[in-house]
């Protein structure tokens, strides 16, 4: 595993191989925050590991959403003294009352496929984040303000965005993918363009984004996955209007298969009054 990478004034990122996801570490004076926590107590005690050798300082955490390679590490992170844990009120919802049900899911997806994967899944200990974010949250990291926003429905109905404005660092969580298409199976996909507009009205030129997946980007970036979404949005919306099959609305969309049939398949259920 590669170590942390400085992206911003005291501001580190790790891209950890498996599923290639961000971990960042924001570093004030005498705290530290850390974002995301992986897949499982083996990966989460080499992430702990890694941050001991920039900070001594047991971080607080933010997990962004409620997806599994996002907030399986906490426990062990709790263990070496991390804590307290936020999380978006709808994120923290689903860890708590269905993370069991979601992890007999995620081993049925990953037994035959990924063993060493459903291994760490099958072992982690969950342990929720108790700190909630409605719409905003501002942190003080050690004399640094950072701020935890929930700037709308998108990639999940949870999904948080951390602002670091003295280091000019946004964490996007996985409302931003660099390197693979954007993840719909929890999506909001007609809501999802709002909220990336939203994002990019937080942006400069020179602000560095975090996506939750792959390299950090740039304002750019965001522009055009937010145009993709766009498409996609409107496609959605006219496939339904002519009562065109998902199949055959996913074949004209800007991601691949099986990720646009996805979401089309979400943007059906939207239209129909399905939450």
């Amino acid at each position: 595993m590669n170590g942390f990478a400085e992206v911003g004034d005291r501001v580190f990122v790790l891209r950890y191989p498996v599923l290639d996801v961000n971990v960042t570490l924001i570093v004030g004076d005498g705290e530290a925050l850390v974002v995301d926590t992986l897949s499982g107590d083996g990966q989460a005690r080499e992430l702990s590991e890694a941050l001991r050798r920039i900070t001594p300082v047991p971080p607080a955490v933010v997990n962004t959403h409620h997806h599994f390679d996002h907030w399986y590490g906490n426990h062990t992170l709790a263990l070496d003294g991390a804590g307290p844990f936020w999380a978006h009120q709808e994120s923290a919802h689903q860890m708590k009352v269905h993370g069991e049900r979601l992890r007999q899911d995620l081993l049925a997806r990953f037994r035959d496929d990924d063993p060493e994967l459903a291994a760490e899944i099958e072992a982690a200990r969950l342990l929720p984040p108790t700190r909630v974010v409605h719409q905003v949250a501002t942190l003080d990291v050690g004399g640094r303000r950072v701020e935890l926003r929930h700037l709308g429905r998108g990639h999940t109905a949870g999904d948080l965005v951390v602002l670091v404005p003295d280091g000019n660092v946004v964490l996007a969580g996985d409302l931003v993918e660099e390197g693979a298409p954007p993840s719909f199976s929890d999506s909001y996909p007609l809501q999802w363009p709002d909220t990336v507009a939203a994002l990019i009205g937080l942006l400069t030129e020179d602000t560095v984004v975090v996506p939750g997946h792959g390299a950090p980007v740039a304002k750019a970036f965001v522009q055009t996955q937010h145009a993709q979404l766009s498409e996609l949005d409107w496609l959605i919306r006219e496939g339904h209007y002519n009562n065109a099959p998902p199949d055959k609305v996913a074949e004209r969309a800007p991601f691949g298969p099986p990720e646009s049939l996805h979401a089309v398949e979400r943007g059906y259920a939207e239209l129909n009054g399905r939450d």
